[in-house]
């Protein structure tokens, strides 16, 4: 029986044992303290579908040989301007959505294009690299936001020049669009169906990219780049094409993100994010070098549970226990996703090995 427990904890991983084991007691807490459960797991499922596509981002990046992206802030800010043309264009509903999409390919393409090249300049360094480039380009974008010839009014600041900082969704009839198209309730449970299938749509079509020869000549290139190269693949042009495929995924992710939250941010919003993708891929099981979209569902699923739970357990406990104890559920979410990211890079060593 030993060896068998051992052979299973080596293979799940005993980070991921730690984290799913934190997930339980977490939940349980929950029960005992008499929270809302059934809240919980609605709120969990909608965290769920609207941050999946960004975590799934990070899949083609990782698979092509390039590493977590930690660059897809670049991907958001095309979906980000898709957004705001659709917006300038007055469409509403589904019809803004994907419109929205549309307008944001061949942003996504060309700067996944120009993304792509410059990593191959830099081999092995480029997650250094995709942060520095990530977090340059979103400062660069809120000088942007402020020039931009926007005029619609639901957008641009009544008195000047400029975007707000957050633009809302709701004039457009497309905040919470997905979350409540085809909802039902079980038990209690509200049930985003519209939200969770298009993240599994996403999920199918990147399952089906990836067993495509294009996909094939992608994970080869990645996963052994000699061999590769001995066999007439060209490395360099497939880690552009992971990069491009990454940043595609940033750009539908984002407005999958917004439509669920309700609105655009335009400022700060994307220059985080990409750690909260890459530590919930690296939850999952994935490392820096292998992913699979197993990876991507049970890490956006464990990441995003302990976040939703974390929080109304720890303002309880504040109120039973009187000490201060309000950021203990963002001081766990610090531990968890820069932990889990260190955790990842020192196991790169082993891997060469």
């Amino acid at each position: 029986m030993g060896k068998y427990i051992k052979e299973f904890v080596r293979n799940f991983g005993l980070p991921r044992l730690i984290i799913l084991g934190f997930f339980i007691f977490l939940c349980v807490l929950a029960l005992v303290l008499g929270l809302d459960f059934a809240e919980l797991m609605s709120s969990s499922l909608v965290r769920i579908g609207m941050n999946g596509v960004l975590v799934l981002a990070m899949l083609p990046a990782i698979v092509s040989g390039i590493g977590p992206n930690f660059g897809v802030s670049l991907g958001i800010l095309c979906g980000l301007i898709g957004s705001l043309m659709a917006i300038e264009f007055r469409l509403d509903g589904f019809a803004n959505l994907f419109a929205a999409i549309l307008f944001s390919m061949p942003f996504a393409v060309a700067v996944g294009y120009g993304y792509g090249w410059l990593l191959n300049r830099v081999k092995g360094s480029e997650m250094m690299l995709a942060t520095f480039v990530g977090f340059s380009t979103v400062s660069v974008m809120k000088i942007a936001w402020l020039i931009l010839p926007f005029k619609s009014p639901e957008m641009a600041w009544p008195i000047g020049r400029g975007l707000r900082v957050t633009v809302s969704l709701e004039n457009r009839q497309l905040s919470q669009l997905l979350n409540n198209f085809l909802a039902f309730e079980i038990g209690g449970i509200v049930i985003p169906t519209g939200l969770l299938l298009f993240f599994l749509a996403c999920c199918l079509l990147m399952w089906l990219f990836m067993r495509s020869k294009a996909g094939v000549s992608m994970s080869t290139a990645g996963s052994n780049p000699r061999f590769a190269e001995a066999a007439g693949i060209d490395v360099n042009q497939n880690r552009i094409l992971g990069t491009i495929v990454s940043t595609i995924l940033g750009a539908v992710g984002i407005l999958v993100y917004a439509q669920s939250y309700g609105f655009l941010q335009l400022y700060e919003g994307p220059m985080f994010m990409p750690f909260v993708a890459v530590a919930a891929i690296l939850i999952g099981g994935a490392s820096i070098r292998k992913a699979t979209i197993a990876h991507v569902i049970i890490g956006v699923f464990l990441f995003q549970g302990i976040l939703v739970v974390a929080m109304p357990v720890a303002n309880t406990i504040t109120t039973v226990f009187p000490t201060d104890m309000t950021s203990m559920a963002e001081i766990s979410r610090i531990i968890i996703q820069n932990g889990i990211i260190l955790y990842a890079l020192t196991q790169t060593g082993g891997e060469q090995a």
